[in-house]
């Protein structure tokens, strides 16, 4: 697969990951190394907790949304150089069974005259569920190159 490079890439264009399945152990295991908070790592207190069960950490979700896009090689072969996230949002709670998938749209590519060589790609990741909902919400932004001007690549 060839590089994208900036020039290459269309607002609005869209892409969906595959669906995931989250298991207890992956949300209990996450949890127990960085979120340990009962309602992460604990069945039993989980039960007694504000999410009346068991919940995926949000941490646990953005880091899979991330996995989803890198193995994906949206930009090609182009590497993803992560500049930032925008508006994280975890909007609903992701329980052991729920599947989840990525939605992705490209909403903005940015250029800077200080920085002839890079560009910015902004774009909308949704974690949705099985049910059509939302639960997490960002703006990613990536570095990505622009094509050389000596027309190599």
């Amino acid at each position: 697969m060839a590089w994208r490079y900036l020039e290459d890439l269309t607002v609005g264009e869209t892409w969906t990951s595959e669906p995931v399945t989250i298991e207890a152990a992956d949300v209990i295991g996450f949890g127990s190394e960085f979120d340990p908070q009962p309602f992460h790592t604990d069945p039993d207190a989980a039960r007694a907790g504000p999410f009346g069960g068991l919940i995926a950490s949000g941490w646990h979700l953005a880091s899979l949304a991330m996995r989803l896009c890198v193995h994906a090689r949206l930009f090609g072969e182009t590497p993803i150089v992560g500049v930032g996230a925008d508006e994280l949002r975890w909007l609903q709670p992701v329980r052991a069974g729920d599947t989840v998938h990525v939605k992705r749209e490209l909403v903005e590519i940015q250029t800077f005259p200080d920085k002839p060589k890079r560009g910015v790609a902004k774009a909308r990741i949704e974690l949705v569920n099985q049910r059509g909902e939302v639960a997490m919400r960002l703006y990613g932004l990536t570095s990505i190159p622009r094509r050389p001007a000596d027309g190599a690549g």
